[in-house]
C-alpha cells in the first residue's frame, strides 16, 4: 500500500513514516510532504502535494486545517482515498470534505486510536443508562497543542448528545451561576508533554461513573491512521470514521 504523509515533518507524520519504515500493514512512504520540506524526489521530499506526479494508493494527513481545500482538491483529481487526522477544521472545511466523500473515500476522524472509538461507544451506552447523570468531559494534552478544546472531546460530546439531544456544550465554568440540568461541560488542560488524556465523568446524587482514556504514545494514533488507510482502500466513495472501521 503506497501512502502519501501530508505533514510529514510533524510529530505524527514522523511516527507513520516510522512505521512505513518497519512495514507495518505492507505500508510505503512514496511521498513525505510538508510545507518545511525541500522538494528532492530522490529522497521522496516535497514542499507540496502538486510536486508529487507518482503512484499511491492513499493519503494520510497529519498537517492542519489549513490544508483542506488543497487535500480535497488533490484527492479529487488523483481520485485518492484521503485519511485526515487532523482536528480544528472550520465548518466550511468539514463541508469540503463532505463534498470530496462523494468522488472519494474520504477517512475523516477527531482520534486514530481503536481504545477512543471504544470509548465513544461506551459513552454512548453510559448516557443511556444514566439518563439523568450530569455529565464532564476533562481533557488533558501537551502544551503545544494548538486547539482547545481537542476534537476528541467534542467528538465525545457529539456521541453523547445523539442519546441526550437536550444537552448544550458549555465550555469551562467561572463566575456565579450554578450548573443547569442541560449542560454538558467540556474542559482542556494544557501542561507538559502529555499525549493525550480524555475522561468522561456522568455524575449522580448517589454515584459517579468515570470513563477514562490515556494515550501512552503518538504511536497509537499513526498505527490508527495506517489502518484506516489500509481500511478506506477498500471502499467506495463515501465518508468513514473509526466506528465504520471497528463495526
Amino acid at each position: 500500500m503506497k501512502i502519501i504523509i501530508n505533514g510529514a515533518c510533524g510529530r505524527m507524520g514522523q511516527a507513520v513514516r516510522a512505521l512505513c519504515e518497519a512495514d507495518f500493514h505492507a505500508a510505503q512512504a512514496v511521498a513525505l510532504v510538508d510545507m518545511n520540506s525541500v522538494t528532492d524526489p530522490a529522497q521522496r521530499t516535497y514542499q507540496t502535494l502538486w510536486e508529487f506526479d507518482g503512484e499511491a494508493d492513499c493519503i494520510i494527513d497529519f498537517s492542519s486545517p489549513r490544508a483542506t481545500q488543497t487535500l480535497c482538491r488533490y484527492a479529487q483529481e488523483k481520485k485518492l482515498p484521503l485519511v485526515v487526522a487532523t482536528t480544528g477544521q472550520t465548518p466550511e472545511e468539514l463541508a469540503m470534505l463532505q463534498e470530496t466523500a462523494k468522488t472519494v473515500p474520504v477517512f475523516y476522524s477527531a482520534n486514530m486510536s481503536v481504545g477512543i472509538a471504544l470509548l465513544v461507544s461506551l459513552c454512548k451506552q453510559a448516557a443511556q443508562m444514566l439518563p439523568n447523570a450530569d455529565i464532564e468531559i476533562i481533557e488533558t494534552h501537551h502544551n503545544r497543542k494548538a486547539d482547545a478544546p481537542s476534537g476528541t472531546a467534542l467528538m465525545l460530546s457529539r456521541a453523547i448528545r445523539s442519546v441526550r439531544k437536550n444537552l448544550r456544550e458549555t465550555f469551562g465554568r467561572h463566575g456565579q451561576a450554578k450548573r443547569q440540568k442541560d449542560e454538558i461541560g467540556i474542559h482542556a488542560v494544557r501542561m507538559g508533554n502529555i499525549t493525550g488524556i480524555h475522561e468522561v465523568h456522568f455524575g449522580t446524587d448517589g454515584e459517579t461513573v468515570t470513563l477514562k482514556h490515556t494515550a501512552h504514545s503518538r504511536s497509537v494514533f499513526a498505527e490508527g491512521a495506517i489502518a484506516a488507510a489500509a481500511f478506506l482502500v477498500k471502499q467506495e466513495p463515501g465518508m468513514y470514521d473509526m466506528q465504520s472501521m471497528i463495526h
